[in-house]
Order: structure tokens, then C-alpha cells, then sequence
């Protein structure tokens, strides 16, 4: 298996392959160039998000500044929005429903580094896929885990780190983030 393949599967692998570095190198150019753009640039920057993400649904708006590792691994459907400040490190597929909103600065993060200090030593690390169901919100500075599925019309509040999966129709909240209430 290729390191791409490896990172693909939920495997450990080395994020220092010439491939996989290619890969983040274009994302950088493409987030570098979307993050210079002005707020009259409308046409341009969905032409970036066309080109950088593996597939942008329409009517889908992101306030630069944002980053990502790769881009070719977000799928986000039609109306989402994102804020200010937002980071996705899709080491691993990341999936965000239609007409789902985020507030500035949430992270997604599907990367992690082993426990173990000796692949940790050897820079190996891995990731899981994240997956944002439909009509979600997710509050400023929430923070999204590797391997978490959250369901349709659930509301992450404000600073919430999410660890684990969040059924349908619930408010999550805290860190780690725990059902309030039901919708």
C-alpha cells in the first residue's frame, strides 16, 4: 500500500511521503491564494473551494482565513457556511451535510499520533473519517475529533470538544462535549 492508501485506511502511515507532501504543498497554494482574496471576490474564491475540496455543493461559503491539509478529501454540501478561522485536517474523509453552519474558528481534526512513543519518534501518525450530517450547527471554537459522526439537526455549542458520536436532534455541550437535550 501506497502512504496515501495507508492515511486512506485508518492505518498508520508516514505524512512525510513525497506524494502526500505534493499533495498538502497544493492545498497550501490553493488556501494561500483564497485567503488573499477580498470580500468582492465571490466568483474567485468559489473557484478555489471548486478546485481545493474533493466536492463543494452550491451556495457554500467559507470566511477566509481557513486551512486545510489536503482539500481533496472534504465533501460538503449545498448552504453550508463556515466563519472566520476554520481549520479541517482531513487526513482521512471528512463529510459535511448540506446546509450545516460553523462558527469561526472550528476545527475539525480527523489526524492522531499513536500513544506509544516509539511510532510517534518514527513521525508515523493516522486518522479517522469525520461525518457532519445535514442542518448541523456547530458553535465558535468547537473543536471535532477524529473518528466522530455527528447526526442531523444537532447543535454543538460554543467551545464544545467532541470525542465520541452525537445522535440526531441533540444539543451537545463541554469538553468532552455530553448531551444537554434533545431538539
Amino acid at each position: 500500500m501506497t502512504e496515501r492508501e495507508k492515511m486512506l485506511a485508518g492505518e498508520l502511515y508516514f505524512a512525510g511521503d513525497d506524494e502526500l507532501v505534493a499533495l498538502r504543498h497544493n492545498a497550501r497554494r490553493l488556501t494561500r491564494l483564497f485567503n488573499q482574496t477580498t470580500e468582492a471576490q465571490s466568483v474567485e474564491r468559489q473557484q478555489l473551494l471548486c478546485e481545493l475540496f474533493g466536492q463543494i455543493g452550491p451556495g457554500s461559503e467559507i470566511e477566509p482565513p481557513f486551512r486545510c491539509d489536503y482539500g481533496c478529501f472534504i465533501s460538503v454540501g449545498k448552504g453550508f457556511f463556515a466563519n472566520f478561522n476554520c481549520v479541517i485536517l482531513d487526513c482521512a474523509p471528512v463529510t459535511i451535510g448540506d446546509n450545516v453552519l460553523f462558527g469561526p474558528g472550528v476545527q475539525i481534526y480527523t489526524a492522531y499520533h499513536p500513544l506509544e512513543p516509539g511510532p510517534r519518534r518514527d513521525l508515523l501518525e493516522a486518522a479517522k473519517p469525520i461525518s457532519i450530517g445535514n442542518n448541523v450547527w456547530i458553535g465558535g471554537n468547537a473543536i471535532i475529533l477524529p473518528g466522530v459522526t455527528i447526526g442531523d439537526n444537532s447543535v454543538i455549542g460554543a467551545g464544545s470538544v467532541v470525542t465520541k458520536e452525537v445522535p440526531p436532534n441533540v444539543v451537545v455541550v463541554g469538553n468532552p462535549g455530553r448531551i444537554l437535550r434533545e431538539i
